[in-house]
């Protein structure tokens, strides 16, 4: 008896040495990108920032979000020209120093000029490095910060998609977007230079990201986005990490210094929209909802028999274009999506931000080695291996064995469409449109069985 109480008493010991053996980081920021004014969960989001700061007491906390926060499909964001964004960025910039890379929906309600002077005027940090001004050819905001984590200094650089059509028309005129990975190669050198910390946001995507990742210094740490995956890949001391989109995940990146360098871990989180909230950024949005929705945007559209996370709405949604259209397969780019939708009533509002974009389906008759080869590309996840990652986002259904000599009917969108070479390469089949038949009808006709 004696002995068991002697060996237990040994492992919790064992255990509480181990606990306190474990150094605190030397820093903590927190990553996030494509928000796209996803209000379900932004008090959250402003709560998990709080609860890393009381849970690290001592620690330096930053954070740093990789361009989109608003979202123009949004239209209570709309109509209150981002009222609880700027209300975001005012609170997180009062409690830890926060850095904003604009992305290409950050001029949703303003002009350029103008959104990068709101957001700054908030406190936050606005990086720019490849937005140019094609008046002036200056950017609209620095290319680099600095970062002060406590006693350490980090240099932060970000760098911005050059892909005009995905910004809105309004301010198209207004920009000179240099090619990201250009820019890269003729900035990051000097940039990163000498800097013990270097870290870079772009929101280019991952294909040019590929491009970018051999130029940085071993120990970067490197945060894309834009294309709303989520995973995360570490090269020597580097970490390259995307948080995905919707506030649904945010990375935390919690630094260490070692003899080689710095180390980064990297520890992606899920926000949930019943989590704990920030009370006041919560009855503000509360308040902006009420104010500026219609009574065409509260009516319900249909139901669902389940609650569906933004991954799983992305999947249902697909699959409803598939049924509606009496096709085989079915695939849609994954930032045509945000938010899930809710158990039971589905309001127009929630469909919206659910299905970001619509447009008429077309459809193609493929054989079925082509569709292995497009699956197989498709509904990329966090333990997809970076030798299979190959730039784009695609969500896809299909049968569960294709035969690769049949011919299989096959439904697409719009944009992918318009996109065809982007998305499935030269050998893109010819597309028909289905006639009168468009995404968010083909949603809602699943809501309705």
């Amino acid at each position: 008896m004696f002995s068991r109480f002697v060996i237990f008493v040994f492992l919790v010991g064992a255990a509480v040495f181990g606990r306190a053996a474990t150094p605190a980081p030397d820093a903590i920021v927190l990553i996030a990108g494509d928000l796209h004014s996803a209000y379900d969960r932004t008090a959250q989001f402003l709560a998990h920032v709080d609860r890393l700061r009381t849970e690290n007491p001592g620690v330096p906390v930053a954070v740093l979000i990789n361009g989109d926060t608003f979202e123009l499909g949004n239209a209570v964001a709309k109509r209150s020209a981002g009222t609880v964004e700027f209300a975001l960025f005012t609170a997180l910039a009062a409690r830890v120093p926060t850095v904003v890379n604009l992305g290409n929906h950050e001029p949703e309600f303003h002009a350029v000029a103008e959104t990068v002077a709101k957001i700054q005027a908030t406190g936050v940090i606005v990086l720019a490095g490849n937005v140019l001004n094609p008046s002036t050819r200056q950017p609209y905001a620095p290319a680099s910060t600095r970062l002060q984590l406590g006693p350490l200094a980090a240099t932060v650089v970000g760098i911005t998609t050059d892909r005009l059509s995905t910004y809105r028309l309004a301010v198209r005129p207004e920009l000179d977007l240099a090619d990201p990975v250009v820019w890269a190669k003729h900035h990051l050198p000097a940039l990163f230079r000498e800097a013990p910390l270097p870290i870079l946001l772009t929101h280019t995507g991952l294909k040019a990201d590929r491009a970018i990742l051999p130029l940085v210094p071993d120990g970067t740490l490197f945060a894309g986005a834009h294309d709303h995956l989520r995973f995360v890949h570490r090269e020597g001391r580097t970490v390259y990490v995307h948080s995905g989109s919707w506030t649904e995940f945010i990375s935390i990146a919690r630094l260490r210094m070692t003899a080689r360098g710095s180390t980064w871990d990297v520890e992606q989180q899920r926000i949930a929209p019943d989590d704990p909230v920030d009370q006041t950024l919560a009855a503000l949005i509360r308040v902006t909802i009420e104010q500026n929705l219609t009574t065409e945007e509260t009516a319900v559209v249909g139901q669902a028999a389940r609650e569906l996370g933004p991954t799983d709405a992305a999947r249902f949604a697909v699959d409803a274009a598939r049924r509606a259209a009496q096709a085989d397969a079915a695939m849609v780019g994954g930032t045509t999506f945000g938010a899930g939708l809710p158990r039971g009533a589905v309001t127009r509002f929630e469909l919206d931000a659910c299905v970001r974009f619509d447009g008429p389906l077309f459809s193609a008759e493929v054989d079925g080695a082509w569709l292995q080869r497009l699956l197989a590309r498709a509904n990329q996840g966090p333990e997809t291996p970076w030798a299979e990652r190959a730039g784009e986002n695609f969500v896809a259904v299909g049968p569960a064995k294709i035969e690769p000599v049949q011919r299989y009917r096959f439904v697409t969108s719009d944009w992918a469409v318009k996109n065809a070479k982007t998305y499935f390469g030269e050998d893109a089949p010819a597309f028909v449109e289905v006639p009168t038949l468009k995404l968010k009808a083909a949603v809602i006709q699943a809501l309705n069985p």
